[in-house]
């Protein structure tokens, strides 16, 4: 499985967009991250649907930032991500019957569960604020 990026491209985004002077057209955000402006349209399109963000067409459009980034979290923009696979490791059921599955199964499942619950858990302390320079230039 692939590492999915989109959680800190899009706090990355985020932290640019804040205090910026004028929308950010989706080809800007393509240039910053090296990606598509169709990819940075879908994954702007989950941060807007949640208010964190608003968009603009045509020539003079773009992305702004209109959520107070005190009041985002990293967790909030997880779940406007629609919740990204945390890990890429798992456990398997390929042989279900087998008590040696059930175990390691059982026991990978619950420290899964329990790490992805921390590392969570730390989402919602973090605040977009945190990434922001002491001075905004």
């Amino acid at each position: 499985m692939r590492a999915d990026f989109r959680l800190a491209r899009m706090l990355h985004v985020l932290v640019h967009l804040h205090g910026r002077k004028g929308a950010a057209s989706s080809e800007e955000i393509a240039g910053m991250l090296d990606t598509n402006p169709v990819l940075v349209r879908r994954m702007m399109a989950g941060l807007r649907t949640a208010g964190y963000v608003s968009s603009t067409a045509g020539r003079s459009g773009g992305w702004m930032l209109v959520a107070d980034p005190e009041q985002i979290t990293v967790l909030d923009v997880y779940q406007a991500l629609e919740e990204p696979v945390i890990f890429a490791i798992g456990s398997s059921v390929d042989h279900p019957g087998c008590a040696a599955e059930r175990a390691i199964t059982s026991t990978l499942d619950v420290a899964l569960a329990q790490a992805a619950g921390t590392l969570l858990r730390e989402f919602g302390a973090t605040r977009l604020s945190s990434f922001l320079p002491a001075t905004q230039e």
